[in-house]
């Protein structure tokens, strides 16, 4: 019998940040060394959470929160960044994932039996300038999992930089990126049953209800898809920004579509699903 692979050695350092825990797992002989990498990568986190959290009075996503009409502000580089990725990935799931529901996923959270909030309001995102224009208020951005998708994209060429030879970085678990010349075995548990993977040179999000509940919002509201199909989908990609966006969208699309949906997709590698006590593997 063949043994199961075993994670490469390795420092591992963990921080507080985004409303879960980090942990870098750097391949590195000189442990004085990794831990120089990871204070920098901790101190890039805590810059990137101060721009990003909807939750932080005086952060980017808070200031544009509160605009009003008319109104343009000028945000940071790496704020800035982000949210072209995720339009980007509005336009490429069809607008399936959209980081502008920040009121119902709200709504969502706080177990209300009002009605869902209506969709109103319009924010524009300047392409060559770090700015958005509020053009209708009502909007609110939530950039939840993209976020620390972003935010594991930064970590990773912060180490390149510093020349580590590989590492497995998570935030929480649902969001992994490894690089470098070493395999990372990681689990993908289902309801019932369980898959173990290699990750290598890729990202892993997973996107589901086994922890938060029901908390994945359809732009359409409730009438468009009053319950998900599937219970939770892993999605692997080049980056972990682009894995948490698809592992979000596909949530919200019937199994037995999701081979058409993302036909010629370069921006996925595979696809797992838990349905029906079995973990499905679809491949682009």
């Amino acid at each position: 019998m063949t043994e199961p692979p075993s994670m490469p050695a390795a420092h591992v350092f963990t921080h507080e940040a985004m409303h879960t825990t980090f942990a870098l797992h750097i391949c590195e002989n000189d442990e004085a060394i990794a831990r120089g990498m990871a204070q920098e990568c901790f101190q890039q986190l805590d810059f990137l959470e101060s721009r990003l959290s909807r939750f932080i009075d005086g952060s980017d996503v808070s200031c544009i929160n509160h605009m009003q009409a008319g109104e343009t502000l000028y945000i940071s580089q790496a704020c800035h960044e982000c949210l072209l990725i995720a339009l980007d990935a509005y336009m490429q799931t069809g607008g399936l994932f959209d980081i502008t529901l920040g009121r119902r996923i709200e709504h969502r959270k706080s177990s209300s039996q009002q009605p869902q909030p209506s969709l109103f309001g319009k924010l524009i995102i300047h392409p060559d300038v770090p700015a958005v224009t509020c053009e209708e208020p009502g909007r609110e951005i939530d950039l939840g999992g993209i976020g620390k998708g972003f935010a594991l994209d930064h970590l990773q060429q912060i180490l390149i930089d510093w020349g580590a030879e590989g590492a497995l970085l998570t935030a929480g678990a649902s969001s992994l990126l490894a690089f470098g010349p070493e395999s990372w075995p990681v689990d993908l548990s289902g309801d019932f049953h369980s898959s173990r993977i290699l990750l290598k040179n890729e990202s892993l999000s997973a996107s589901g209800t086994n922890i938060q509940g029901n908390h994945i919002i359809h732009p359409g509201g409730d009438e468009a898809m009053p319950q998900v199909p599937s219970s939770r989908v892993w999605v692997t990609s080049p980056t972990a920004a682009l894995a948490e966006t698809w592992s979000t969208a596909l949530m919200l699309i019937d199994p037995e579509q999701v081979p058409n949906f993302i036909a010629g997709s370069k921006t996925i590698r595979s696809v797992y699903i838990d349905r029906k006590g079995e973990i499905l593997n679809i491949q682009t």
